[in-house]
């Protein structure tokens, strides 16, 4: 059993759909009314049948109160680190301190080469993430004096300024699968944002990648615990218990404070466009789900 230690969270990942304009507004204003904590959005720039997402992102966060807001994750090879900082800091700045940084290091890589952006070998991306995480940081830091400067292997900053500083400490959450990424998110990022349908050997395979994870994190002398787990989920609401997140609210919330429980995940995003569910998952999941991890660590 792994438990970082963190207050669960619930969340929207929304699809960014163009049309109708309008629909991933409203399921976001949905999901603030329903009382989730996280609103979520893919970006893929390369897609026209999407809208652009920090377009989408800064629209949200003025239709918006309270809800928190993150990519899901960011793409990095389209969007320059140095004006992804300013950008994330002047939105934490607008919103009241409730941005947070999804990042991702890229993959459709066609796609990205025909907008323009690099093509990168997996170790290039994890490479570039890398660099771009630590520009990221510079840039905010405006206690440090002088320009930043960055001489890597994808990036280089000739003396850019630094600020503004964002309204709280943005967490820096990435996408990440295999060994060598993991291994950076243990090293420098601040949360872990993996998608359920992704993993092959589903809930399982979170103990072996928390584990590079935690090693990453040990190398760079940090505390395993400083990474938040996040977990994009899917499933289905009906009356009968099914396979799993397949079935009633309370079987949902059985089987997602096992995951916490077991393997350390602290924040659960529903893959949703549709009201009703997202309703459901923060009306009667999320209460649930936050008593059982609650008697489970006091137990």
């Amino acid at each position: 059993m792994t438990d970082y230690g963190h207050d669960l969270l619930f969340g929207a990942f929304i699809t960014p759909t163009a049309r109708p304009p309008t629909h991933a507004v409203e399921l976001a204003e949905a999901a603030e009314r329903a009382g989730l904590d996280l609103v979520t959005f893919q970006d893929h720039p390369y897609q026209p049948a999407f809208l652009d997402t920090w377009t989408l992102l800064s629209y949200v966060a003025a239709r918006t109160r309270r809800v928190r807001l993150s990519g899901n994750v960011i793409n990095l090879p389209l969007r320059h680190p140095a004006v992804l900082a300013r950008s994330a800091a002047t939105l934490d700045l607008l919103s009241g301190g409730r941005f947070e940084l999804g990042l991702g290091a890229g993959g459709f890589w066609d796609a990205i080469e025909a907008m323009g952006g690099p093509r990168r070998s997996p170790g290039q991306a994890v490479e570039a993430l890398e660099e771009a995480i630590e520009i990221i940081r510079e840039l905010w830091d405006t206690g440090e004096r002088g320009g930043v400067r960055f001489d890597g292997e994808h990036y280089r900053l000739e003396g850019a300024k630094r600020g503004p500083a964002p309204a709280h400490d943005i967490g820096i959450w990435v996408g990440a699968y295999k060994p060598r990424m993991l291994r950076l998110t243990g090293r420098v990022a601040d949360g872990w944002l993996p998608s359920l349908p992704y993993l092959p050997g589903g809930p399982a395979d979170l103990a072996e990648m928390n584990r590079r994870i935690d090693e990453g994190a040990a190398s760079a002398g940090r505390d395993p615990s400083a990474v938040r787990r996040l977990l994009n989920i899917s499933g289905r609401f009906s009356p009968s218990r099914g396979s799993l997140l397949s079935g009633p609210p309370r079987q949902w919330a059985e089987e997602l404070a096992e995951i916490s429980l077991r393997h350390g995940v602290s924040g659960f995003i529903l893959m949703a466009d549709d009201a009703a569910a997202l309703e459901l998952f923060a009306a009667e999941v999320a209460p649930a789900t936050r008593e059982l991890v609650a008697a489970g660590r006091a137990g």
